[in-house]
């Protein structure tokens, strides 16, 4: 007998907002996070488009010590993290007693890489890079901050696929909770917005080029969609078993229902169609629920030609025509990459607990593929009680949660 897997707590540092409010509210109102960085292009960037995300100040939280460690993609967790465990209704002493584990999305920390050996290259001593570039540089510079910080003592690791990271970092948790080797995990996925970060995907021309107009760049799904926008933050969701969460009167948001998974064992970057089918067939077939029961499904789709082309088709061949309502909060965010698969499951669920699909904003002109999808460009009131979160990255890595409210 599996455990049941639940939701507890959920925090975020986005584009859309630093509070669970703040963001509910932008995605009702479709409001978009996307601006140009003058910076950009003065650096011969080819789009200077980004999603803006706050920077946090964390000098009257925690100690120089600790700080020094963190680079810019641990400190969104760190936001993210501290505010989830308090909705959850967990303190120190809670997470000092128990073991509590760690699945944090994180696939690369450029800017800290490149500062070190920008530092090494121009004074030509390594004894200046200073104490903190080892752990700053490293992809579990996520994890090991947040479990030093935290004090948590389960599990602790760090998920690297690209970006669909943060999705399986939760679909990971909720298999260790449901095989009883953990009774609570702390997931999410964390994305640096910085230049060093997003240099090499502009080389290849992946960024939409729309700068007069930086918040209809982003376009999923749409017929003239040229490219993708880069973002970021953190996201941060506590998953426990329902028993558990039960037990220490936790409040339950929602449901794990499954987790599905795939490889498409195909091009690296370019993605196919049969890998994200069989991903959303495992996740249906693993929940257990018939696809009538999906209300909602939040489409992985980037603003790509061949990414959202490919996504399309796959939805179109497991779930229909037009059956049920689908949109990209890509449209609002940009791509938020490593965090992209925690934040946009709770996007969801802060529709679906507030009875509203906020629209894939931009999507005027439907193309041969999505034409065949629901796809409403406005907000729109719905009720619906299980909803469906897709996210494929590079490799071919590809992942599907389905979630249902409690």
């Amino acid at each position: 007998m599996m455990n049941r897997v639940v939701i507890t707590g959920m925090g975020i540092w986005s584009c859309l907002g630093v509070t669970l409010d703040q963001v509910k509210e932008s995605l009702y109102q479709g409001k978009s996070g996307i601006v140009l960085d003058p910076q950009r292009k003065e650096m011969g960037f080819r789009s200077g488009l980004t999603s803006f995300v706050p920077t946090p100040e964390l000098k009257a939280e925690l100690p120089r010590s600790q700080r020094v460690y963190m680079p810019e993609p641990a400190q969104y967790a760190y936001c993210a993290t501290r505010d989830a465990l308090k909705s959850a209704g967990i303190d120190q002493d809670y997470l000092d007693a128990h073991e509590v584990g760690l699945l944090y999305g994180n696939d690369s920390t450029a800017d800290a890489v490149y500062k070190s050996v920008a530092k090494i290259v121009e004074k030509k001593d390594t004894m200046l890079c200073g104490a903190g570039a080892i752990f700053q540089s490293m992809n579990s510079c996520v994890t090991m901050n947040l479990g030093v910080i935290f004090h948590l003592k389960g599990i602790n690791l760090t998920v690297s696929g690209a970006c669909a990271s943060g999705s399986h970092a939760i679909g990971l948790g909720a298999l260790l909770i449901q095989n009883g080797l953990q009774d609570m995990v702390v997931c999410g996925g964390a994305q640096e917005v910085n230049m060093a970060a997003t240099g090499s995907f502009d080389g290849i021309s992946a960024f939409s080029v729309r700068e007069d107009e930086p918040t209809r760049a982003c376009r999923p799904f749409d017929r003239d969609r040229d490219g993708l926008v880069p973002g970021g933050g953190a996201a941060t969701v506590i998953l426990e078993s329902y028993e558990h969460a039960v037990k220490r009167g936790a409040p339950i948001i929602a449901e794990v229902l499954s987790y599905g998974f795939s490889a498409n064992g195909d091009h690296i970057s370019s993605p196919n169609v049969d890998g994200p089918a069989r991903s959303l067939e495992m996740a249906i077939r693993r929940a257990g629920i018939d696809m009538k029961e999906i209300g909602y499904v939040n489409a992985h789709a980037t603003s790509t030609h061949v990414g959202d082309a490919n996504e399309a088709k796959a939805l179109f061949r497991v779930l229909g025509e037009k059956t049920v309502p689908i949109t990209s909060t890509k449209s609002q965010t940009g791509h938020e990459m490593w965090m992209a698969g925690a934040s946009e499951v709770i996007y969801s669920i802060l529709m679906m607990k507030n009875d509203f699909i906020a629209g894939n904003i931009n999507f005027e002109n439907p193309d041969e593929d999505s034409c065949h999808l629901w796809i409403p460009g406005e907000t729109i009131s719905a009720h619906f009680d299980t909803f469906l979160s897709n996210s494929f990255g590079f490799g071919g890595t590809n992942s599907t949660l389905i979630v249902r409210n409690v």
